[in-house]
Parts: C-alpha cells; structure tokens; sequence
C-alpha cells in the first residue's frame, strides 16, 4: 500500500508546486515607453508577444525619457514600473540614480544574440540594452519648402521663421544637439555662449518636448522645417503627407532606445521575460518595419523598403553611425539646461 501513497503525495506535491509557480506569476507587469507611434510599435511588435507567450498583461507608462527617468527616481522605494525603456544619455544618468538592475544573461537568453555595441555595461553590471538605432536629421515640408536643405544652418534662413522646429533639453535629444551644432561651429564646448548667442537668433515655431510634439507640428503644418528624428518623418510620410527626411551635409547623430530592468521590481522574472521577448529577431524585424530603427540584435531579415529609411541606410550598419560620449554630455547636461532655462525659455 505504500506505493499507491507514495504517487499519490508525489502528484500532490507536484500539483501544489504548480499552484505555487502560478500563483507568483503577475496578472500585469508595467513598463515604461513613449508616446504615439512608438508607443504604438512596441505595444504590437514586443507587448502583444509576450502577453500571447506567457498570459501576462502589459500596462503601458507613457512618457519621454526624462519623465521616465524622474518617476523612477520617485518610486525607487516601491518601484510600480518593472521595465524603462529610455534612450541613450538618460539611460546613464538611469545608472547613477541606481534604479536600473543588472540584465542577466542566464534569464534573459537572446543577450547573447544582441550586437556588442547594443550591450552596455559598467563594471560587471549590464545596465541596458539596446533595442533599435535612429538618428536625428531635417524634416521639412516638400509643399512648403522650396529648396530642400542641405545644411543645419538652413534652419535659421529668415523665409522659415515661425515654422521651424528643433528639441528643448526636455527632450533626450536636445542636449545633444547642442553640443553636436557647437561642434560644427566650430564652439568650444567649454564656453556654448556663442551656441546659444544662434540659438536665441532662432524664430521657432515651438521647441518640441517629445518626438510626438514635433510631429504634431508637422502635421498640422505649425512647423514646416526643422529637426527630427527619421522615425517621426518617416512615419508622417507613410501617412501621405508631404514631408521628407534628410541627412545635413554636416551629418547627423545617432542613438538607441534602451531597456532597463527596473531595480527593486517585484515582477523581476516577468519583467526579464519581457526584455528577452524584445531581444529576439521578430521583435527587431517588426520594430525596422513600424519605427525604421536599425536593428541591435543578429540574423534580422529587413525588407528592402524598410532598409533604405534606417538610420543608416540600406547597406550600412552601426558602424556607420555618428553615437556621442555620453560621458561628455552628461558632464555638460545641468549647466547647458540651466542656460536654457534662464536665455532660452524665459524670453
């Protein structure tokens, strides 16, 4: 009679731990992303997997880098976000506030199919991941503009003043671009005074926040040149309107959005699972086809279509992107905000 006992407490335990596992797996993780066509893209080509592979609901928190990063920082007691996605400069500044854990790549396998330069690390710590390159260009409107431009200083021709556009430090790519006109210049970045001397000579129709205020502005035609980033004019061109994306002869600067695993999250296995899910060659393929980002991880297959709007063009790879020194620019961030908030937002 032993033996009937013995299986039947084996199937109990068996069934109990079984319970167990299912009862710790969340209903819900919640993870951080932007807003319009981006939110849109990594809800359907990421989100959607995953919650089809493993039952678990995404809940989206919308919003740029920044305020992503300033709600984490909020929350770093009790995290309520499990998983950030943020670009590169505000990724780093994400690792100094100590709210990012560390990626490991025995729970979250396709790491290892990731591109090295997509793999960022500190110490023995990787921190974040990149999920797609894209590059920040010109968009004008082809109806509106007569000669396309070839040149950031086009930007401050007088025919485009009150319809030009280009990012505040509120966005992850305004900073940069400071730095990235100074240096074209010719401006040393120990003294940006003659940078923002230009800046302030500038006649804008709105200093966009986020890449979805930029292409409100270009939609509704509030805007009619200015900076963008090739995912958003892409986008607005896919949509029939008259808009194009174009390389300054000056170039243009590269980055990547970033995933994050969120310190302190409750959900940390869930969240691993998500970040694995985004890693994987459909999720790349899909992200090029809906955002034109240039994938991070191996073996995608791009169509031809989708490969000529990528931040590097049909046959080129990272290597051919112009990526910053965050370093660099981080040291540089609080005082050229600081310059920005007291020359250039107040006026």
């Amino acid at each position: 009679m032993t033996r009937p006992l013995t299986l039947v407490s084996a199937l109990l335990g068996a069934a109990a731990l079984a319970g167990s596992a299912q009862a710790q797996q969340p209903s819900s993780i919640t993870v951080a992303w932007y807003g319009g066509n981006w939110g849109d893209a990594f809800r359907a080509c990421v989100a959607e997997p995953f919650t089809k592979a493993t039952g678990i609901a995404v809940n989206a928190e919308i919003g740029t880098s920044t305020v992503t990063l300033a709600k984490l920082q909020q929350q770093k007691a009790n995290p309520t976000i499990d998983v950030a996605w943020m670009d590169g400069g505000i990724s780093e500044l994400a690792l100094a506030a100590d709210v990012t854990d560390n990626l490991d790549a025995g729970a979250i396998r396709n790491l290892a199919n990731t591109l090295p330069e997509a793999v960022y690390k500190s110490g023995a710590t990787t921190y974040a991941v990149g999920t797609g390159y894209y590059s920040l260009g010109i968009a004008y409107n082809t109806q509106k503009v007569k000669t396309a431009p070839t040149s950031w200083n086009d930007l401050w021709k007088k025919e485009f003043e009150e319809a030009v556009t280009i990012p505040s430090p509120s966005n992850s790519s305004g900073v940069p671009l400071i730095i990235f006109l100074s240096k074209i210049w010719g401006v040393p970045t120990s003294d940006l005074s003659a940078t923002f001397k230009k800046i302030k000579e500038l006649k804008p129709a709105l200093f966009f926040d986020s890449s979805g205020a930029a292409t409100n502005a270009y939609q509704s035609g509030e805007a009619i040149i200015g900076a963008h980033f090739n995912v958003g004019a892409w986008d607005l061109t896919d949509k029939g309107l008259p808009i194009a994306f174009v390389v300054p002869k000056e170039g243009a600067w590269a980055t990547d959005a970033r995933l994050h695993l969120v310190k302190g999250t409750a959900r940390k296995d869930a969240a691993q699972k998500f970040i694995d899910q985004a890693l994987t060659p459909e999720a790349a393929a899909c992200l090029a086809d809906k955002l034109y980002l240039g994938p991070s991880v191996k073996g995608v297959t791009i169509k031809q279509e989708t490969a000529r709007k990528l931040p590097w063009g049909e046959t080129g790879s990272v290597k051919n992107l112009q990526l910053f020194d965050w370093a660099e620019i981080n040291a540089l961030r609080p005082k050229i905000v600081d310059t920005w908030n007291r020359e250039i937002a107040r006026k």
